[in-house]
Order: structure tokens, then sequence, then C-alpha cells
């Protein structure tokens, strides 16, 4: 049984950022609610107050400016985002990994930015947007900032957002042509389920690796020292087998009720040695 709290739905971004101010204690923020309300009916949460914000404007965009890149906002859908022209066409590793997100009577409310202000260990979006280096839009009554996706996780289900802020979107920088991205995932079962390993990675138009990885350490993490052993070595067919090698020495899973850590271990080097193989396929190389 749902706890008793205050639902507001306001219709501007002012009016959002006061009440939010007002309650910064006591309240919780409302987009999908995909995460929040199992949460509510578990009365795991317990808020005084429920700020539902998909009656705003710029929780609602979904827009991409050429020369600039791909704005996505706080209550687009995360089928909006697996359907996307847009998005399938420049940021292909986020379109599949949005397609194998839960059920897509589920994708149907989850949005993009819940799944990552959720910060699980094993979200399937946080590793393409860590790929693409996207960067976080932060709200609250004293203004706006931006932080990079890579300073956005701090620990298991913690991310940067303070009491009295609110998550506005997510930007994705420009890609050009001859941009290649894929995501991986493994689960239990066939169908939709939690991810045991998440891999995006990304070979960039000048040639540079880019890999970030989910369930592999208490936060999704971009695997910059693997990325720098394989940009500084000449792209060759042996790339991928000591890419294999490398990721087991950079990445610390733990078992769980899901899978053993040495499991993780071997699906992290299959993954990657795939990956490096497919992205230098695709590029040319």
């Amino acid at each position: 049984m749902l706890s008793k709290f205050d639902y507001v739905k306001p219709q501007t971004l002012a009016e959002a950022l006061d009440y939010l101010e007002q309650h910064a204690q006591d309240s919780k923020i409302l987009a999908g609610g995909t995460d929040l309300l199992v949460l509510l009916r578990r009365n795991m949460e317990m808020p005084s107050h429920v700020l539902d914000i998909k009656g705003l404007e710029e929780t609602r965009r979904l827009e991409y400016v050429a020369g600039e890149g791909l704005f996505l906002g706080a209550a687009v859908t995360v089928n909006q985002v697996a359907e996307s022209e847009v998005v399938n066409e420049k940021y292909p590793a986020l379109a599949e990994a949005a397609k194998s997100l839960a059920s897509y009577q589920l994708r149907n409310r989850a949005t993009l930015v819940g799944n990552i202000c959720n910060a699980s260990p094993g979200g399937d979006l946080s590793g393409p947007l860590l790929v693409f280096e996207a960067k976080v839009h932060i709200a609250s009554k004293n203004g706006q900032r931006e932080i990079p996706i890579s300073e956005f996780f701090i620990g298991v289900k913690k991310t940067v957002v303070k009491p009295g802020e609110m998550v506005l979107g997510v930007t994705l920088p420009e890609v050009v042509a001859n941009d290649y991205s894929l995501y991986f995932k493994q689960t239990r079962i066939k169908g939709h389920d939690l991810g045991i390993v998440g891999l995006a990675a990304r070979l960039s138009s000048d040639q540079k690796f880019y890999l970030a990885m989910s369930s592999v350490a208490p936060t999704p993490i971009r695997l910059t020292q693997l990325e720098q052993m394989l940009n500084s070595h000449p792209l060759s067919a042996d790339l991928a087998e000591r890419a294999a090698l490398e990721v087991r020495q950079q990445i610390k899973p733990i078992s769980d009720v899901r899978a053993s850590a040495e499991y993780r271990l071997h699906l992290a080097g299959i993954f990657v040695k795939r990956a490096v193989n497919r992205l230098l396929v695709m590029g040319g190389n």
C-alpha cells in the first residue's frame, strides 16, 4: 500500500524548481516512474512530496541540431530513443542499448534520464553515454550546471545530484561520418533481463576507440586505460586479442545471484575482443 504524499505536476520549469527548493529534503521526482513506483509500493521510499516533471516542455525535448549534437530531455522515453531515426543513424550503440532494456511496454514509460539517475551498476544506457562523452544538465533554483557523464556516478545508486536539484536532460555531442558504435549485453535468460555484463564500444572518425562497461564495478565505467592501450598501437589483427586479455586487469566484478565474478571476467574478454574486431571491420581496417 502506498504511503501518503502530495503529488504536484508543474507546467513550467520555474514552478518546478520553486517547489523542489521548498521541499528539497523530502521530495522525489517522477518521470517514467518505473523504478520509483515500485519503491513506493514497497514503502522502500516514503517521500512527503512527488514532483511529476512530464508536463515541462524542457523535459520532453528530443532535438538534434547539426553541428551541435543531440539533446534528450528527462521525460523522453526509452522507446523514443530506441525508435529515433537520428539516434539509430548517429548513435547506434545508444539505440541498441535502449532496445535491450526491459520490455516494449516498460520502455513506453521508462526514461533515459531515469535510467541513469537510478545509478545501477548494470544500467544499460550509461555505457553508450560514456563512450559518446555525454553531458548531464542539472537545474536548481540557483541556476544550471553541466556535468560530464563520467563524473555523474559516485557509487551504487548514487549520483552527484543534490537535494533541490533535478536533471533536465542529457546532451550527446555531434558525431561525423565514419563514426561507428555498438552495444553488447549478456543476460541470464533469453529475452528481457538485467545484464550480467554490458559493453558499449565506439570507433570514432579519427580512428580512436572508446569503451565502457556495466555490471563490472560499483558504477558503470569508462575503460580509459584500455582505450589508451588500443589507441597507442597500430590497428592490426592481434589488437583484439591483446585487448581481451588487458580488460581483465582493469575491472573488478563481484559475484552475486546473477553471475560469478569469474564468469563476468570471461564475458568481458569475449565482448571486448568481439567489439574491437567488429569495429575494425566496420571502419575498413
